[in-house]
């Protein structure tokens, strides 16, 4: 059995249980049974030697699982289920952002070699024509109570007919209007710190899904500087026992969306033809046919879902980096974004580029953003909580605004690239040096000193990069 050393002793009720240990099959794989009795209750250090014995995991291979970099075994085992260990992602800062006129740096944790290259070569795109203006709307969440609505044989307490699928539609909605600040003063019951801050759900709503026999109640909650991903689905499962004493129904659902259509950002940018000029000696175009081809590109991902598909997954190329760096759940953005850009019924580019009158470049990136700078990882990670303060300890629509305009400086610069010397050029560039690693067959691990081990001297930043970006890449 491989062994990490200084392994703690097994906790108090932990299984006792023997696993099984692996066989070898007949192709040289190991077999062995996936089912392992009180697996979550082990040290994560018994639960790596487990792993080791049925896997074959050898020492060096399991140091490197078991190395947690700036967490601890206490926090990763509050991450994430059945932990063995961390797998530590390049940590990077994007330059030239100057966003709603002040200078911003933005942590970017991602292992695409060429993706944070990419938003500041588009940051210093947009930043020739001022940069980006970002405006954000309320953060305001929305939960969903699924109700069935059970049909009355006569009319009941409620003195109204409840049986036909419109009378219980025209039925529910009068009642629903009814009660609707009822429902509201009900949500926000327990919530005292939240309402102090300016939070709180602020209102409800209501559809229709004859196909269910259904309505489906939206609440809408401002969270404030939480993603409040917590607080909804609290305050959906309170009213969700209200609405029984209102309505003959069966309460089904009660969670929030993802597709946080009130909760919205949007980031702009305008772009000098002149900044645009491409620098391939064969495929010299000049900034207005750049411009031209930008447009083009854009327009053909609008009118092509493959296109639309690709175009897309490179602005979240950006984002996604940003809202890990902070601790963002980023899944719950990708989910809302592409929904989003589909809720008109055809699936299509998230951001949408035009030529002005003057031959410029003009782009439009508006995707709903519900991000948290309290709470939860953001927290509790302490590389989140440097990476928030990296960027000047923004409030939750301040970094929305970022994240967004990453995700408009990321197309810009790859529709660049597409229109004028091609992708491969530059993103094989800095893919080089991953290529040639790979080919030496070097080991991937550790090589540059310890933090510890360098010089503690602080030094001086040049003073181009200080007084007005000029020395930024």
């Amino acid at each position: 059995m491989t062994k990490v050393p200084d392994a703690p002793h097994r906790i108090q009720g932990a299984s006792t249980t023997a696993h099984p240990t692996p066989r070898p099959a007949q192709d040289g794989s190991r077999v062995f049974s996936s089912r392992l009795p009180g697996f979550y209750e082990l040290p994560i250090t018994e639960r790596l030697d487990i792993c080791c014995q049925l896997t074959g995991l050898n020492p060096a291979e399991a140091a490197h699982l078991h190395n947690f970099g700036a967490l601890n075994g206490s926090l990763v085992d509050v991450f994430i289920e059945n932990a063995i260990g961390t797998l530590p992602l390049p940590l990077g800062i994007a330059t030239n952002f100057h966003i709603n006129g002040k200078d911003v740096l933005v942590p970017m944790a991602v292992e695409e070699t060429s993706v944070l290259a990419a938003a500041s070569h588009g940051a210093k795109l947009a930043r020739a024509g001022g940069g980006f203006q970002a405006v954000s709307t309320r953060p305001v969440m929305t939960g969903q109570i699924q109700v069935v609505l059970k049909p009355q044989t006569e009319t009941s307490t409620l003195g109204k007919p409840f049986f036909t699928w419109e009378e219980r539609v025209q039925t529910t909605h009068e009642l629903l209007q009814q009660y609707q600040s009822i429902l509201v003063d009900y949500a926000n019951r327990g919530q005292e710190r939240l309402l102090e801050r300016g939070g709180g759900a602020l209102s409800v709503d209501w559809h229709f899904i004859p196909e269910m026999e259904s309505a489906v109640i939206h609440v809408y909650v401002d969270t404030q500087d939480a993603m409040g991903a917590n607080i909804v689905n609290t305050m959906c499962e309170r009213v969700g026992t209200l609405l029984p004493e209102i309505l003959p129904c069966d309460v089904g659902l009660r969670i929030l969306t993802n597709l946080t259509d009130r909760r919205v950002t949007k980031v702009s940018c305008l772009v000098p033809w002149t900044a645009l000029k491409s620098a391939d000696p064969i495929r010299d175009f000049d900034g207005h046919q750049v411009v031209d081809r930008i447009v083009m590109a854009y327009q053909f991902a609008k009118y092509d879902i493959h296109r639309a598909a690709t175009n897309n997954k490179g602005i979240m190329n950006g984002i996604d980096p940003v809202l890990i760096a902070t601790g963002n759940d980023w899944r719950a953005i990708e989910a809302g974004a592409h929904a989003y850009t589909a809720r008109h019924g055809r699936y299509s580019p998230m951001a949408h580029w035009t030529k002005t009158a003057d031959g410029h470049l003009e782009g439009h990136l508006e995707l709903p953003m519900a991000v948290g700078v309290v709470g939860g990882v953001t927290r509790l990670h302490p590389t989140a909580k440097a990476a928030l303060k990296i960027m000047g300890s923004p409030s939750a629509n301040e970094l929305a605004q970022i994240v967004v305009s990453v995700g408009l400086a990321q197309n810009l610069s790859a529709l660049r690239a597409l229109a004028a010397e091609g992708i491969q050029h530059g993103h094989m560039g800095l893919h080089q040096s991953n290529l040639e690693m790979m080919q030496r067959g070097t080991h991937v691990g550790p090589s540059d000193p310890p933090l510890q081990d360098r010089d503690p001297r602080p030094r001086e930043v040049p003073q181009q990069m200080i007084k007005g970006g000029g020395g930024y890449p």
